[in-house]
């Protein structure tokens, strides 16, 4: 990359991280992403019924869709930042603003990668697709399920470019987002007695989550678990006895675990006890007005160290940093891999900034790491 190409990179990235763009709200970057693409000369330029955005360069057989999501956590302590979170300040050599890892810097990384293939003459006989998804940060993997099938896509191969140091990602974690809830009878709280106590239902079930954690956490392999992230009972006023009580469950899947082992786990964890267990439906509102249901139910997936896609992020990783890959990234989270991956679509991840430093205060990302990412993505496309 020229000097030019490397500066105009940076300020992408500044101005795409100095738009507030919470989930749900992502119009205004949608827009703005299409007007730049519009002036870097994309071939065409598509947005879905849901506000997914879509780039693409070259018609060719093969083809390759490079994902990013547009959208980002909220700011609740902006006065604590050192710089302001909508700043996207340089300091250091690093970028800073709420986005910057998560994930932004990939997100213009991606955007001229584009363009550099198309000048390099790397998308001949390819078709490139530069996808700026919504609504990822609540509903992974819906995005993308709608874009393809609003705008009739089926890549040959996908690239999420969640943060991971620049480290080739060859999978993630599963996860499955469980409510359990327990039913009492309620009584005035002056006679305890007369009615069932919901929320003492749910204590032994808690006590439950807690122990099954610990179990399965020591188990050998990829790391698993299962968390209490939320907590509320129901009663007819603040003087009687709780006639529900429901809780939250955050279950991280590694590979090897099935869908019937979750499920017959989360039947352990209410067996005797009046309460029932289901999948945590969501239900959120996108952008354009589309309304959007979630089912967070993932399994964990990991794409073969030998697959053709995996040796072409070798082959670009070599020729971008000169040396071959040290080792391979496994994200902690999910990601929306989990589309394509459920399609059959050979998918890997790839993308600059440090994952523990999402959705913190201070987020922050290396400008180089920027810089390298472009140039990974550019010679991925040379490569598949």
């Amino acid at each position: 990359m020229s000097p030019d190409e490397k500066q105009n990179l940076i300020e992408l990235a500044q101005s795409l991280i100095r738009i507030k763009s919470f989930s749900g709200q992502e119009g205004e970057i949608i827009h703005f992403i299409e007007n730049k693409m519009k002036s870097l000369a994309y071939d065409e330029i598509m947005i879905d019924s849901m506000g997914n955005l879509v780039g693409r360069i070259g018609v060719g057989e093969k083809s390759i869709l490079i994902d990013s999501h547009v959208d980002v956590v909220a700011v609740n302590d902006a006065d604590e930042w050192n710089t302001p979170p909508f700043s996207g300040a340089i300091i250091d050599g690093r970028l800073y603003g709420r986005g910057a890892v998560d994930m932004k810097s990939a997100l213009a990384a991606s955007i001229y990668a584009g363009v550099l293939a198309k000048k390099l003459g790397y998308a001949s006989g390819k078709t490139i697709y530069i996808s700026c998804s919504t609504l990822e940060e609540e509903c992974d993997g819906v995005n993308l399920k709608h874009l393809f099938t609003d705008l009739n896509l089926r890549p040959d191969y996908v690239v999420i470019c969640e943060p991971s140091n620049n480290q080739i990602a060859i999978g993630h974690r599963g996860k499955a987002q469980v409510t359990i809830k327990t039913r009492g009878i309620s009584a005035h709280s002056s006679a305890p007695e007369k009615g069932v106590n919901a929320v003492y239902e749910m204590a032994e079930i808690i006590q439950r989550v807690e122990k099954t954690n610990a179990e399965v956490m020591q188990k050998e392999g990829s790391k698993r678990s299962i968390a209490l992230s939320k907590i509320s009972s129901t009663s007819v006023s603040i003087n009687a006895i709780p006639s529900e009580c429901e809780i939250y469950l955050d279950r991280r899947i590694a590979p090897g675990e099935t869908e019937a082992a979750i499920k017959q786990e989360m039947d352990r964890l209410i067996e005797g006890k009046n309460a029932t267990w289901e999948i945590g439906t969501l239900h959120r509102t996108s952008w354009t007005g589309m309304d959007v249901e979630y089912e967070p139910f993932h399994m964990a997936w990991k794409i073969d160290s030998y697959h053709d896609l995996t040796r072409a992020c070798i082959a670009a990783y070599l020729e971008n940093f000169g040396i071959d890959p040290v080792k391979f990234d496994f994200w902690d989270f999910s990601t929306n891999a989990v589309t394509p991956v459920n399609m059959g679509i050979p998918t890997i991840g790839f993308g600059p900034g440090d994952g523990k430093l999402a959705h913190m205060r201070n987020e922050n990302c290396d400008v180089d790491q920027i810089i390298a990412a472009c140039g990974f993505y550019t010679r991925l496309i040379q490569k598949i």
